[in-house]
C-alpha cells in the first residue's frame, strides 16, 4: 500500500511495524472479543513524527487509531483493517513538576501510577486511580475520562486535568485549558475517545497526600442493606475518599485471589475510605461506624499496610474473576445511588434468565456499575447471550435515570446502547462536533457515535442480536 511505503520512507524504520506478527499485539484492547489487524502500527518518539504520520494518513485518506496502553474495555483502540495505529507508549516522560502550584506536565504515555511516584517526594499524588493504574496511560485516561475508587471525593480525570495539548488531523497544535472563555473544550476533550485530536501533552492537577487514611470494611447479610448504607453515609454529610460495594460472588473471587481477609459469609461488602487530618478522620469515622451499626461485621484498618490490603482485594476483582471463567464481559453503566439495590436485584434476575453468572463490583458512591458477566466463548451462542445480557443492563441504567457509561467509554461496545440514551437530534450534534474537528472522519472512525441509520434499524428490531459493531471488525 502507498501509505505504508510512505510511512517507511519518511519515518525511522524501527518505529513502523508491518506484517501479521508485528501488528497482531495491537489488534484489540482489553475488549478482546473484537479484533482486527491494521495496515501498520507506528510508535513515534516525538511530536514531529506524529505530525508526519497524520500528514501521510490524511494525504492517503487513511484512518488513524490512537492507542495508549491498550487497557481500555470498550474497544476504543480497536483498529480497522485499512487503518494505521498510532501508539503513544514511547512518549512517556514527566516533563515538569511544579510542587508549589501542584501541577505536573506529562506526555500521554506516562502510566497513571508513575505520576504519583514522580511527585511523592513533594508530598503530592495524582488522585484518579483506575484499577489498571499500574499499566494504563494518562493519555488513555483523558480519552476515556477514567475514574477509579477515589473518584467520589477527588473526581474523574476531567476534574484533575488543567490543560491538554492536541494535534488536529491537519497537524495543528492546540492547547485547551480551563481558561478558554467558557467554551468547555477541555471538558469536551476528556472522554472524546480519540475522535477529535491526538493528545500529546497533559497538565495534571496534583493533590496533597492526606496525613491519614483509614478504610472501614463492612459486611452485610443483605445486598439491599449494603446499598442503603451507601446513601445513608452521604446523607450523614460524609464524602468518603472511596466508597465501593461488592456482592458475595465478587467477595469470594477477590478473597480467593488476594487473600486479604474479606468476610466470605457476607452477602455484600462495603469499603469506605476516610482521609484528611487525624481529627477529621476520627470525627468522620465515628459517624460512619454509627451509620454502619447494622452491618454483620466491621473492620477498620489500623495502619497503611492494612488499608492497602483492603483495597488490593477490590482492585484485584477483575483478574480474580478471570480465574473463575474462560471469559468475562465487564459492563459500565451508571445509575442514581438510590437505585443500587433495585439494579442488583434486576441483574440477579437477568443472570437467571440468561443462565450466566455475574460478579458485581460498584463504585457505589457515584453509582458506577461494573457487573462482570462470566461466559465461555467456546460454547456456541454464549457470547451472544452475554452481549444481550449486557445490553439489558445498559438499557436499565438509562431507564433508571443514569447513563450507559461511567468511565470505560463507548468505543464499539456500546454503540447500540447510545441509540437508547440519545435521540436523533442529540446524536446529530455529536456528529457535527466530530466534523468540526475532523471533517474527513479519519480519527478513530466508527467509534463512540452511532450513525443515525443504525439507530433507526435498532428501533425497528428493539433487541440487540449480537451483531458486530462495525462490518470490518472480526469476532474472536
Amino acid at each position: 500500500m502507498k501509505v505504508v511505503n510512505e510511512l517507511l520512507d519518511k519515518l525511522p524504520k524501527d518505529i513502523v511495524l508491518i506484517g501479521e506478527e508485528n501488528t497482531r499485539p495491537f489488534e484489540c484492547d482489553g475488549l478482546s472479543v473484537y479484533r482486527q489487524k491494521p495496515l501498520a502500527v507506528v510508535l513515534p518518539e516525538t511530536i514531529e513524527q506524529i505530525k508526519q504520520v497524520l500528514k501521510i494518513c490524511k494525504a492517503h485518506n487513511t484512518p488513524v487509531v490512537t492507542r495508549g496502553a491498550g487497557t481500555g474495555l470498550a474497544g476504543g483502540a480497536m483498529p480497522l483493517s485499512e487503518s494505521v495505529v498510532l501508539g503513544l507508549s514511547k512518549l512517556n516522560q514527566v516533563k515538569s513538576i511544579d510542587a508549589k502550584k501542584q501541577l505536573a506536565v506529562v506526555e500521554p504515555g506516562v502510566r497513571n501510577i508513575a505520576i504519583s511516584e514522580a511527585v511523592a517526594s513533594h508530598g503530592l499524588y495524582y488522585a484518579p486511580d483506575p484499577s489498571s493504574q499500574i499499566a494504563c496511560s494518562i493519555g488513555g485516561n483523558v480519552a476515556e475520562n477514567s475514574g477509579g475508587v477515589h473518584c467520589l471525593k477527588y473526581g474523574l480525570t476531567v476534574h484533575n486535568v488543567e490543560a491538554v495539548k492536541i494535534l488536529t488531523i491537519d497537524g495543528e497544535e492546540l492547547v485547551l485549558s480551563r481558561d478558554d472563555q467558557g467554551l468547555g473544550l477541555l471538558a469536551l476533550m476528556n472522554g472524546s475517545e480519540g475522535l477529535l485530536g491526538v493528545i500529546v501533552e497533559i497538565t495534571v492537577k496534583l493533590t496533597q497526600t492526606p496525613k491519614l487514611a483509614r478504610v472501614v470494611m463492612a459486611g452485610f447479610d443483605s445486598v439491599r442493606d449494603c446499598a442503603n448504607s451507601v446513601a445513608d453515609i452521604i446523607k450523614a454529610g460524609i464524602i468518603p475518599a472511596g466508597l465501593e460495594m461488592m456482592d458475595s460472588f465478587a467477595i469470594e473471587a477477590a478473597e480467593g485471589f488476594a487473600q486479604v481477609g474479606y468476610p466470605l459469609d457476607a452477602q455484600a461488602l462495603l469499603l469506605c475510605e476516610l482521609d484528611g487530618s487525624e481529627s477529621e478522620v476520627q470525627a468522620e469515622l465515628e459517624v460512619v461506624l454509627k451509620v454502619l451499626s447494622g452491618a454483620s461485621s466491621i473492620k477498620v484498618s489500623n495502619n497503611e499496610k492494612e488499608r492497602l490490603d483492603l483495597w488490593k482485594g477490590r482492585k484485584s476483582a477483575f483478574p480474580a474473576v478471570g480465574r473463575l471463567s474462560p471469559d468475562y464481559y465487564c459492563m459500565d453503566g451508571t445509575i442514581p445511588r438510590r437505585h443500587l439495590a433495585d439494579m442488583l436485584e434486576k441483574i440477579n434476575e437477568l443472570s437467571k434468565k440468561y443462565q450466566l453468572r455475574v460478579a458485581n463490583v460498584f463504585h457505589a458512591g457515584d453509582g458506577n456499575l461494573h457487573p462482570l458477566i462470566l461466559y465461555d466463548a467456546n460454547i456456541p451462542g454464549e457470547l451472544e447471550r452475554t452481549e444481550e445480557f449486557g445490553t439489558e443492563i445498559l438499557r436499565l441504567s438509562v431507564d433508571m435515570g443514569g447513563s450507559i457509561t461511567g468511565e470505560h467509554g463507548v468505543g464499539v461496545e456500546k454503540l447500540d446502547a447510545m441509540c437508547h440514551q440519545f435521540n436523533a437530534k442529540e446524536l446529530e450534534i455529536f456528529h457535527q462536533i466530530k466534523a468540526a474537528f475532523d471533517p474527513l472522519a479519519l480519527l478513530n472512525p466508527g467509534k463512540a457515535i452511532p450513525e443515525l441509520h443504525r439507530c433507526a434499524e435498532l428501533g425497528a428490531m428493539h433487541v440487540h442480536h449480537g451483531q458486530l459493531p462495525h462490518p470490518e471488525l472480526e469476532r474472536f
